[in-house]
């Protein structure tokens, strides 16, 4: 929101400038700044961005000399239009339906924030848990974690005591190829493991984030209000968070406080009672 900001209030208005252009010959809406901030620059600093928006200036320039249009509005097709294929895949955070073995987290990156789909898979074995998708050691630390809260609290979540020595555990984060690391996708790991050894689907709107200790407990994490702007846009429509965050909640814009259900939680079982359903999908 803050990079939105700068490019409406700073950065439009000197590309305009530097090409002869007035606000009412090119209009760049607000929703078509963040798309291409989100899906063209997604960058620290604005040095990207502002080169994006001079292309895009330099080009509607040339419509506009040429008599071809006295105006243009920047809508997301004109964008696509002009810039070519996006630098980053678009896509949606949200299943298609209720999935077992598979959870949405909230990540806070370098970019913002980002969705993360994280799938587990059961195989006969002798209890080894895998783990891929380039993950980095916190997030390793966080799936033992999950693992070892199960195991301990087996028989609650109705679950085989003994089904560490029969089955390997497989954690699989796709996009491989973008390093992931942070300890706040461990109620999203744990979430996934315990919903493929109960075969209970997880909600397909909901999607989670929040650090689990060995005995459940769910911590805070950073990034709130930037998780929460990955949620609305990847069309999500409820978010479990730790309690703690609560205070957090007022940073958030009051048009994605609208659409989306907090559940602020302090305890991983509390987690299970909203992400999970009640049955066999």
């Amino acid at each position: 929101m803050e990079k939105a900001h700068i490019a409406l209030e700073h950065l439009v208005p000197r590309q305009l400038k530097e090409h002869g252009l007035k606000k009412s010959q090119l209009r760049f809406r607000p929703e078509s700044i963040q798309f291409l901030i989100r899906y063209y620059t997604r960058e620290a600093g604005v040095r990207s961005l502002e080169r994006r928006l001079a292309a895009i200036c330099r080009k509607a320039a040339r419509v506009i000399v040429s008599g071809k249009r006295k105006s243009l509005s920047v809508t997301e097709r004109l964008i696509k239009e002009w810039l070519g294929k996006t630098d980053f895949q678009i896509r949606s955070g949200r299943k298609k339906e209720d999935q077992i073995g598979a959870a949405t987290g909230l990540a806070y990156t370098i970019f913002g924030g980002d969705t993360l789909s994280i799938e587990v898979s059961l195989a006969q074995g002798k209890g080894k848990l895998i783990l891929t998708g380039q993950l980095g050691d916190v997030m390793k630390e966080s799936a033992q974690a999950a693992l070892s809260y199960i195991r301990s609290h087996a028989d609650e979540l109705k679950i085989d005591p003994n089904f560490y020595e029969k089955m390997d555990i497989h954690i699989h984060v796709p996009e491989g190829a973008t390093p992931k690391d942070g300890p706040s996708a461990g109620i999203t790991m744990a979430t996934a493991m315990i919903s493929a050894l109960t075969k209970r689907p997880v909600r397909k709107e909901v999607g989670m984030t929040g650090e689990i200790t060995l005995r459940g407990r769910v911590l805070p994490i950073g990034g709130l209000k930037e998780k929460s702007l990955s949620a609305h846009r990847a069309g999500l429509r409820t978010i479990i968070i730790p309690k703690d965050n609560e205070r957090d909640l007022d940073d958030i814009p009051d048009s994605v406080r609208q659409d989306l259900t907090f559940i602020p939680v302090a305890q991983l079982e509390e987690v299970i009672e909203h992400a999970l359903r009640d049955g066999r999908k």
